[in-house]
């Protein structure tokens, strides 16, 4: 299995790009191939340009397409997810994530700008073709400490959360636990009484 890494910070050290570390980590240990694009590292005219010949966006784009899934990670700012990474979803061709799992990971201020994720990333990856998007995780800046000298720290229910959606990522040749429903369906008349 290929996991695709996508940090989506424009800044060089961020809190997002900790979760990454903590989510290749993980996937690491389960014995995936783990690749990762930087997008600050991306040529900026030619994500500004949309040159999608450019050698840096062209190879950003081919790691898209060999991944077997895909991880997005981004700062909220002003209730939605960082520019660019706008700017690299908007070269990706309209089905990039056709038949892929997308698993988006995001930090923000506050908790107020954890529908981010819902509302102005979730739409984008199913607009691109995500065969299933997992519950994202969101988490505040107090719960991803930079520390000095590179050093980093993640609270250990963040860590937990991470762990526990990074075990549902798809992998080639090992059981994952299933995401059908474990009881019978309903059906609505059926139904007696609803809250």
């Amino acid at each position: 299995m290929s996991v695709l890494l996508i940090a989506g910070s424009p800044s060089e050290r961020s809190r997002s790009a900790v979760l990454l570390d903590a989510v290749q980590q993980r996937l690491q240990l389960q014995g995936a191939q783990v690749d990762r694009v930087q997008i600050r590292d991306l040529s900026p005219q030619a994500l500004l340009l949309a040159n999608v010949a450019h050698p840096s966006i062209a190879q950003a784009i081919a790691q898209v397409a060999r991944a077997t899934a895909v991880v997005v990670a981004t700062p909220i700012y002003k209730a939605a997810y960082s520019g660019v990474l706008k700017l690299f979803l908007d070269l990706l061709p309209q089905t990039a994530f056709k038949g892929k799992t997308v698993l988006p990971v995001a930090t923000g201020g506050s908790p107020h700008h954890m529908l981010a994720l819902d509302y102005a990333l979730r739409p984008v990856l199913q607009s691109l073709g995500a065969e299933h998007i997992l519950p994202g995780v969101f988490a505040i800046d107090a719960q991803v400490v930079l520390l000095p000298q590179e050093g980093q720290q993640i609270d250990v229910e963040l860590a937990r959360r991470l762990e526990g959606v990074v075990d549902l990522l798809p992998f080639t040749g090992k059981r994952k636990p299933s995401l059908q429903p474990q009881y019978a369906p309903v059906q609505f008349a059926d139904v007696r009484c609803s809250v």
